[in-house]
C-alpha cells in the first residue's frame, strides 16, 4: 500500500503542484523524482508513481507545465488526431526548456530535503517521453545529489538543439539507464549512437538499450502501451535504484 498527498513546491518561477506518494510505514525511504510525459500529470502517471512507491521509494511527481496555470490534461488516445489538442500540447512542450527543468529540480531537491519521509540526500530520477530528457538534464545539473537517472522512450535526447541532453550527460556522476523504443522517430538510431558516445566519453556508468516496442510503451493510458515491455522497464528501475539508492 502507498499514501498519496497533493503538495505545492516553491520554485524560482512560481508554485509547482505535485503529487507525493510514499510507501506505507514510518521508516524513511530514498526519494525519486518522476518526470511526466507530454500528456501531463493525470491518473495514469499517478498510478505509475504509486507503483514505484510500492517498490519502496518516496516518489515526487511534479506538474512540469505549471507555468501555464491550471489546464485540461491531454487524452493520449486522441491528442495526435485532434489538430487543436495536438497544437496545444506541442506548444506547452516547446515552452518547457531544459534550463527551466534544471532550476525546478533544485527546488524539488530542496523540497525533498524537508520531508521526514525521505531518507538521505541521494535521489533518483526517471522520465517518460519528454520527461526522459528532463530526467537526464536534472542529473547533469545536480550530479552531487542525483545518483541514478533513467529515461524511457525519451525523445530528442541527442538532437541538434543547443540544450539537447547529450550535450550535458557527461557531467553525470551517477548511474544512467536509457531505454528507447525500436519504432520511435523521436529517438532514431543516429541519436542513440550520439547519446551513447557522449556517455562513454564522459565516463558515465550507463546502460543504453532499445526495447522492441513503440514510443509510449511504459505509460498505461497510451495507445502504444505494452504490458510486457512495461514490466521490463519496472525491472530495470528496481535494479537501478537497488544498486544506487539502497546501496
Amino acid at each position: 500500500m502507498t499514501n498519496r498527498v497533493d503538495v505545492t513546491v516553491p520554485t524560482p518561477d512560481g508554485a509547482c503542484p505535485a503529487v507525493l506518494v510514499t510507501p506505507d510505514g514510518a521508516t524513511p525511504r530514498p526519494a525519486v523524482i518522476m518526470f511526466m510525459d507530454a500528456g501531463g500529470v493525470r491518473p495514469a502517471m499517478v498510478t505509475m508513481a504509486e507503483h514505484l512507491a510500492g517498490l519502496g521509494y518516496v516518489v515526487l511527481l511534479p506538474e512540469m507545465y505549471y507555468r501555464h496555470g491550471p489546464y485540461e490534461p491531454f487524452d493520449l488516445a486522441s491528442v495526435f488526431t485532434d489538430e487543436t489538442e495536438r497544437g496545444r500540447m506541442f506548444a506547452m512542450i516547446g515552452a518547457l526548456t531544459k534550463a527551466m527543468a534544471a532550476r525546478d529540480t533544485g527546488a524539488f531537491l530542496e523540497f525533498l530535503d524537508g520531508r521526514a519521509e525521505v531518507a538521505g540526500p541521494r535521489v533518483g530520477t526517471t522520465g517518460y517521453c519528454m520527461g526522459g530528457g528532463l530526467s537526464l538534464t536534472a542529473a547533469a545539473h545536480h550530479p552531487d545529489r542525483i545518483v541514478a537517472a533513467a529515461s524511457f522512450h525519451g525523445g530528442q535526447l541527442a538532437s541538434e538543439a543547443p540544450d539537447s541532453p547529450h550535450r550535458v550527460v557527461g557531467r553525470i556522476t551517477g548511474r544512467v539507464v536509457v531505454a528507447g523504443a525500436r519504432d520511435d522517430a523521436s529517438f532514431p538510431p543516429e541519436q542513440a549512437e550520439l547519446l551513447e558516445r557522449a556517455l562513454v566519453e564522459g565516463g558515465v556508468d550507463h546502460t543504453l538499450e532499445i526495447y522492441p516496442a513503440l514510443h509510449g510503451f511504459a505509460v498505461p493510458d497510451n495507445p502504444t502501451y505494452d504490458e510486457a515491455v512495461a514490466a521490463r522497464h519496472w525491472q530495470a528501475l528496481e535494479e537501478l535504484y537497488g544498486s544506487t539508492l539502497n546501496a
